[in-house]
Formats: C-alpha cells, structure tokens, sequence
C-alpha cells in the first residue's frame, strides 16, 4: 500500500456541469387522453445547456410524438450548479489522519 488515497471514477453528472450544463427542471402540464378537459402535471428533470435546451427538447418531440396526451404548458427553471469561479484546480492533495 502506497499511502495515497485511490482515484474515484468522475461522475458523468460533474463532467457535464464543468462542460456548462446545468441542472434543468420542467414541469408539463398535459391534457389527459381519456378526459381532454383535465389537467395533469409531470416534472422531467436533467442536466441541459441554457438557453437551447436540447435535453429537454428531444424529450418534447418524442412526447409529442408517442404519447397521447396533448401538451398544455411547460414551466422551465434552470440553474448552474457550478459556476466558474467556484472551481480551483490544485496541484496535489496530502491527507493527514
């Protein structure tokens, strides 16, 4: 054994925000097929680049096109989890026990 802490996998989700995604929540409200006067909400969550959002709009073009219940409104939050200044690349790590 070395003494120096082992390497952890990097998560695709960190990987994404430093390349600038940023976590995006949608709710969706939907006519329901059965009882087109009734509303029904649906939140779709992910990591997605402001202001295009391609995430989120592919997962709208297959809604529309596989799924019955026709689109009523979409509300869109977004937010950048890490933002520039927040990160600081260092050098190397010593760990004390």
């Amino acid at each position: 054994m070395t003494g120096f802490p082992t390497e952890r996998p990097v998560s695709d989700d960190f990987r994404r925000q430093l390349q600038g995604y940023g976590l995006t929540t949608a709710e969706i409200l939907y006519r329901r097929p059965d009882h087109r006067w009734l509303l029904q909400s649906y939140v779709w969550q992910d990591y997605d680049l402001f202001p295009e959002f391609p995430s989120l709009q592919k997962f709208l073009t297959f809604w529309r096109e596989q799924l019955e219940g026709p689109l009523h409104s979409i509300t869109v939050a977004h937010s950048r989890l890490i933002r520039p200044a927040e990160l600081k690349a260092i050098g190397s790590e010593f760990r004390l026990h």
